[in-house]
């Protein structure tokens, strides 16, 4: 089956988990279809994890553009998202609407991601929405304002987690289809997921969401740098070095080729 926002609707409705990973070329790519995920993200941390930068920030459109075709010629089965990157949306609504046009055009995406819930934020998704894109809001820590919220758990205090609330309230009204909540409160993700009519999809946010996420990168032990709240499941670096020492070695001793 190929799942679609519709579906991630039904799930919610039903209390079904919604599963959710991020690739960043075909091989893995193929892999996460293959084993089920209803969602794959090919998210802008891929700055990080593919392309070696410190923070989201670097990433370009082309970029992203080029990762989401190679994933998207992976997908069979998931609902393909993808990121627009920093400073591709900010600008302005026709700037937004430019490049949500060039992902939807240029590649097999069936919606788009975009980061925060401030009012102009609000009004660029309606406006891409409004063309019928359909976008996954992104709320809490936000990686693209890392330079003003850091990589901090985001809605402590009463205060901030009234605003990240209104920033959920406000982004369904504009008619995204589902909403991330990245390095959260649990009692806050806990009470959007609740007061919201489509799902959550939670990074670091708790139990409470209707979908998890994680970046495939730091589930199989492959970052350089693994988040707090990112669980590794198994360390493929020190598999694979071990493995290319191996063949290293047998190339050296004279064991490969063994004719």
């Amino acid at each position: 089956m190929t799942v679609t926002t519709a579906n991630l609707q039904t799930f919610k409705e039903r209390g079904q988990p919604i599963t959710a990973l991020t690739a960043t070329e075909y091989a893995i790519a193929k892999l996460i279809d293959r084993a089920g995920v209803d969602l794959i993200l090919v998210g802008d941390s891929l700055a990080m994890v593919a392309l070696g930068h410190k923070n989201t920030l670097p990433v370009t459109l082309d970029q992203m553009i080029h990762h989401a075709q190679a994933v998207g010629r992976a997908v069979e089965n998931a609902l393909l998202v993808v990121d627009l990157p920093f400073m591709s949306y900010q600008e302005s609504d026709e700037q937004a609407l430019r490049s949500a046009g060039r992902v939807i055009k240029e590649t097999q995406a069936q919606a788009l991601k975009l980061e925060g819930g401030y009012p102009d934020m609000v009004d660029r998704v309606s406006r891409i929405v409004q063309v019928g894109i359909p976008v996954m809001g992104h709320i809490g820590l936000t990686p693209q304002a890392v330079h003003r919220l850091g990589f901090r758990k985001q809605g402590i205090d009463e205060a901030a987690a009234a605003e990240i609330f209104k920033q959920a309230e406000a982004l369904v009204e504009v008619g995204v289809f589902a909403l991330l909540l990245e390095h959260m409160p649990v009692e806050l993700a806990g009470k959007i997921t609740q007061a919201v009519p489509i799902p959550t999809i939670g990074i670091g946010a708790g139990d409470a969401c209707d979908g998890q996420i994680l970046v495939t990168h730091d589930l199989l032990g492959l970052s350089a740098w693994q988040p707090p709240f990112a669980p590794k499941y198994i360390d493929l670096s020190t598999i694979i070095t071990t493995i290319l020492q191996k063949y290293c070695q047998d190339v050296q001793d004279h064991n490969f080729p063994t004719n």
